[in-house]
């Protein structure tokens, strides 16, 4: 059985890669040798007619990978939209199969597998086909990223009561500053609301990085994170 977790957001723009990136590093850290998987990345820019995904490579560079991109990201799309309507307009047709034959790869190389998602879990993949079902195929834990502030609420607990509606394992939440604070009444208290009513735990609050170094984030995920409950879901 693969081991590892889906990274999935709240929304587009929450900060989903550098978390990816802190839970390798994290892994890392307590000796698992962990990689990452962005298997769907839209928004590729081109460089001599090859589609290059930024994500996709931050995720090769940060977990020290030596596989191709091609295998990290096995799907890229030009077009800066949702997997669906970006496909149609760069007609390429997206292969499930492909992907989760990706997906098996690393996870038989790794002991463990951080996949960023989509934006969140109702991002079409296909007319027919979610980002939701494609981490329910991969069979890893979510890890829901959210914004810090107003509205982050009704947007996270919409999206985990979801998931454990549609029998999703949950194994927590972050709450990620992919923005400078704003020092507002909703960041100072959302956490402590959501540790009180959220169904998920609350893995711990990322703050804002001005850069992007392997030990940054690293130190930071460690400082921040709750190993213990990441551990849990590993070991």
């Amino acid at each position: 059985m693969s081991k590892g977790f889906f990274i999935t957001g709240t929304d587009t723009g929450v900060g989903k890669t550098i978390i990816a990136g802190a839970i390798i590093r994290a892994l890392n850290s307590l000796g698992t040798k962990a990689c990452g998987m962005k298997p769907v990345e839209s928004g590729c820019r081109s460089e001599g007619g090859i589609l290059i995904p930024d994500d996709g490579m931050f995720l090769k560079h940060i977990a020290q990978m030596e596989e191709p991109v091609t295998l990290i990201t096995p799907c890229r799309l030009a077009s800066p939209l949702a997997p669906l309507p970006a496909s149609e307009i760069d007609r390429i047709d997206i292969n499930i199969a492909e992907i989760k034959k990706a997906f098996t790869e690393l996870s038989n190389g790794y002991e463990a597998v951080v996949v960023e998602g989509v934006g969140g879990l109702l991002v079409p993949i296909r007319a027919d086909y979610y980002v939701i079902d494609l981490a329910r195929e991969f069979g890893l834990p979510l890890i829901v990223v959210a914004k810090p502030g107003l509205g982050t609420i009704n947007h996270l607990l919409l999206t985990v009561n979801y998931a454990l509606k549609e029998g999703l394992e949950i194994a927590g939440v972050i709450i990620n500053y992919s923005h400078p604070p704003e020092n507002s009444l909703a960041e100072e208290t959302n956490p402590g609301v959501l540790a009180q009513i959220c169904p998920a735990p609350v893995i711990g609050t990322f703050p804002w990085l001005k850069g992007m170094e392997q030990d940054l984030i690293e130190k930071t995920a460690i400082d921040n994170l709750d190993l213990d409950l990441i551990k849990k879901h590993i070991y």
